[in-house]
């Protein structure tokens, strides 16, 4: 990874491991679990390592951290992967990546029309999903 060279950080055999693990596993997951199936593969690396190289991941652009509102960080992959939004369910928790080139350009115009360049941003919608609002009835 050029981020590690470009800032003295050596790619050792744990973090080499993590960052495999963490490009082979899909959707939205917290550190605990990356840190389980990275354990499940070589016992001897510990939680804090997991937490670090997590940390330098999203330093270097290749993950994202999300807080869906219950105080819970997950990550996703974030390099080479479209920008998207998020429908969250209130109820069950479920999530939703949705991307919508109407709202993109609709924000993009807001931020213009206060004088702002946006550099990233982060939306999430919140309700409840098909399956609650027909268990709720």
């Amino acid at each position: 990874m050029e981020y590690l060279a470009e800032n003295d950080l050596s790619m050792t055999p744990q973090r080499k491991l993590i960052v495999e693990t963490f490009l082979e596993t899909e959707g939205h997951f917290s550190a605990e679990e990356l840190g389980r199936l990275v354990k499940d593969k070589s016992s001897d690396i510990g939680q804090a390592t997991v937490y670090r190289t997590l940390k330098l991941l999203v330093e270097s652009g290749l993950a994202d951290n999300v807080d869906f509102g219950d105080g819970v960080t997950l990550y996703e992959h974030a390099y080479g992967h479209q920008h998207h939004d998020h429908l969250v369910c209130v109820q069950c928790g479920a999530k939703v990546e949705i991307f919508d080139s109407a709202i993109e350009d609709r924000q993009e115009e807001v931020a213009d029309s206060y004088g702002f360049k946006l550099t990233r941003h982060r939306m999430y919608l919140f309700g409840l999903c098909p399956d609650c609002r027909t268990n709720k009835k």
